[in-house]
């Protein structure tokens, strides 16, 4: 596997700030202000077609009824995904994977892709995102970074795809994480960085994987983390906070 290099700063779900998530609309505003890497989720719909959205139910981002493992993809796609966020996104869709890569890829940025999956597809979804990607994503670039808060989608993608980097998502601090990192090779440790003890961020390093923090919105927080040791930050706000933490030489 080639070296890892994950820039200091991801834009969280595209650029959440200035677009509704996990849309290409949210994709392109992270690129138009500069940003080298994004995070989305992926789950699937009922008929197992890869998408990009974080909740289990479709009301917050969309104002339908309903649990996305139950809508199929012809459904998902009448939906709007732009119109809670402001009047300019109406008609924004829930972009398939494939569309969300190339959108990506088109656009020269490297990608977090976090298996998101509904409760009891945790290996199903993992092997129909990385078929899917792996099948998108060219020879020639740095692989996405694959991570998951559930260790059976990681170990998954560890089977399938050894070389892609994964990265441990971790919402709390648990006694057993270093056995768990062992055991699906992580090749980043991802934290709640609004949780974090200086204490526990000590142990993590120890580990000598990069950690990166989520979600960090606030330069404050950004930079006192960076002084502990965090190596990179997800941002809803990526260019504020790439402000705060970058370093002149």
């Amino acid at each position: 596997m080639t070296s890892l290099v994950i820039p200091k700063v991801i834009g969280h779900r595209g650029a959440k700030a200035y677009a509704p998530e996990n849309t290409l609309a949210s994709i392109h505003a992270a690129a138009d202000i500069g940003v080298e890497w994004v995070e989305v989720d992926v789950k699937l719909t009922k008929d197992s077609v890869a998408i990009i959205f974080h909740d289990e139910e479709l009301e917050r981002c969309t104002g339908a009824q309903g649990l996305v493992k139950d809508f199929t993809l012809e459904q998902i796609r009448e939906l709007d995904a732009g119109s809670w966020y402001g009047e300019s996104f109406i008609g924004e869709k829930i972009p398939t994977l494939e569309e969300l890569l190339n959108t990506v890829l088109e656009r020269g940025m490297g990608v977090n892709l976090e298996i998101k999956p509904c409760p009891g597809r945790e290996v199903e979804t993992a092997e129909v995102m990385l078929d899917m990607a792996t099948r998108i994503w060219p020879d020639d670039r740095p692989p996405p970074l694959v991570s998951s808060f559930q260790h059976v989608s990681l170990e998954t993608a560890l089977d399938m795809m050894p070389e892609w980097p994964r990265g441990f998502l971790l919402e709390e601090h648990i006694g057993n994480w270093k056995e768990i990192a062992d055991y699906i090779k992580a090749a980043t440790i991802n934290i709640n960085g609004n949780k974090i003890t200086r204490e526990e961020l000590e142990e993590y390093m120890e580990y000598g994987k990069p950690i990166l923090a989520y979600t960090i919105n606030q330069p404050d927080k950004a930079r006192e983390l960076l002084r502990w040791g965090v190596d990179s930050f997800f941002a809803d706000n990526p260019d504020v906070i790439l402000e705060a933490v970058e370093t002149k030489h």
